[in-house]
Order: C-alpha cells, then structure tokens, then sequence
C-alpha cells in the first residue's frame, strides 16, 4: 500500500488545517489506520487513529476536542482536522494503515504552528 500524505504548512496559534491521507488501494483491504507525529527531539506518537474499519475514533489526549480523524471510503482517503493548533503540535505528521499484519507509512508532511 502507497500512502500519500499532504496538507502541512506555516500556521499561526489558534489556525487551522487539514491533513491528506491518499492510499493506492481500497479500504476494504485496510484493518486499522491513522495518524503520527513526531515532534523535534521527541519519539513518534500515535495521534489518532481507527482501530479498526468501523466507526470507533481515538485520540491522544493533547489533541482530544482540537483534532477530527475521519475518512472517505469512496476516495480511499483518510483526513486530519486539526484546528486551535497549539506551537506544541509542531511536527511531521505520517499516516499510517495497516493491512494484515502489515504496518504502511507515508512520507511525513510537516506541521508548523508559529506567529
């Protein structure tokens, strides 16, 4: 599975954006998937994620309320939605699905919150 991921930029705190996930294939053959980022000096955390292909969405609690995971089954996309972003969530972002016990990556797309 090839994982496209774009929508990072230059926001100001309290802006917004949305992240692109685009997958090469059908979600149908996808188990679980979501989003990663990885802030200077830190280790990569999971963000928010689906665990599996239903309707249940988790969050990190530092982005809890400011973040929406969700996705297009018909465009084989997955989206973040973050918004009232805090310089903390300075970072690249990845998407990530897994297939079987396969675990997929896209190239990170970076995040930075700055006036």
């Amino acid at each position: 599975v090839q994982l496209q991921a774009s929508g990072g930029g230059l926001v100001e705190p309290g802006g917004s954006l949305r992240l692109s996930c685009a997958a090469s294939e059908s979600f149908s053959n996808i188990n679980a998937m979501g989003w990663f980022r990885q802030r200077p000096g830190k280790e990569r955390e999971l963000v928010a994620w689906f665990p599996s292909m239903g309707g249940t969405k988790n969050y990190a609690d530092s982005v809890k309320g400011r973040f929406t995971i969700s996705r297009d089954n018909a465009k084989n996309t997955m989206y973040l939605q973050m918004n009232s972003l805090k310089p903390e969530d300075t970072a690249l972002y990845y998407c990530n699905m897994r297939k079987g016990w396969s675990n997929y990556w896209g190239r990170g797309t970076q995040v930075t919150v700055s006036s």
